[in-house]
């Protein structure tokens, strides 16, 4: 399947927002020098705020963080993979935070996973900042095996929360993508993932723009 010109996608989010909005809607992504620098706790944090707010209202979620941040220690990973199961199974009481058991849980699984992948690249920013954006699906993929609750679009939202470039799959980027012809269908497994990635690939070495740009242009491009 040939790969459509980024310059007509481009043109048609233009005519539908104003070139200007278009750029204010574009976001940058983190340096592999800043990303680096994050310490490991903050990751820990977002991955699991991403996690609590699947399927919540975000406003929800975000009002009841400083309560998780304060039970789960700032989420060092290190503190929070010695939790108890007592102590988790308390939390089930605390009114303030969310109470459902599977997130819960998850906070000291992948404390215990960031531990393991700080200790085998030496800090999770690191790991994120040096993996290929020309191949960022197989970092989903890695995200939603070692772990929990990162499958779907959680992996890439996390990525994006943090700074890391990646495109998303939203409803409107897989709608653009088959509006242009990049794809047939929604992506539904690693061939059509790879598929569109070898997309994005041809779109930033078109234009010079990270994967969260082309993203963003993608779904204007189709909507307000």
């Amino acid at each position: 399947m040939a790969v459509p010109s980024l310059a007509q996608i481009l043109e048609a989010a233009r005519t539908r927002l104003g070139a200007t909005a278009l750029e204010a809607r574009l976001t940058q992504p983190r340096s592999a020098a800043e990303l680096k620098a994050a310490p490991d706790d903050r990751y820990l944090s977002q991955m699991e705020l991403r996690i609590f707010r699947a399927g919540l209202k975000h406003s929800l979620v975000d009002a009841k963080w400083p309560a998780f941040e304060e039970v789960f220690g700032g989420f060092e990973p290190r503190w929070v993979r010695a939790m108890s199961d007592e102590a988790l199974e308390a939390l089930l009481g605390d009114r303030r935070l969310i109470r459902h058991w599977g997130k819960l849980k998850s906070v000291r699984d992948n404390a215990a996973a960031m531990i393991n992948v700080a200790e085998e690249h030496g800090s999770f920013g690191g790991w994120l900042a040096d993996w290929p954006g020309t191949n960022i699906v197989e970092l989903w993929e890695t995200l939603a095996k070692r772990f929990s609750q990162m499958g779907g679009n959680s992996g890439p939202t996390f990525l994006r929360m943090v700074g890391k470039d990646t495109f998303i799959l939203t409803h409107s980027v897989t709608a653009a993508l088959q509006r242009w012809g990049a794809a047939e269908a929604p992506p539904k497994n690693r061939k059509d993932r790879a598929q569109v990635q070898s997309c994005f690939n041809a779109w930033a070495a078109e234009s010079g723009r990270p994967l969260c740009q082309l993203s963003l242009i993608l779904a204007a491009s189709i909507e307000e």
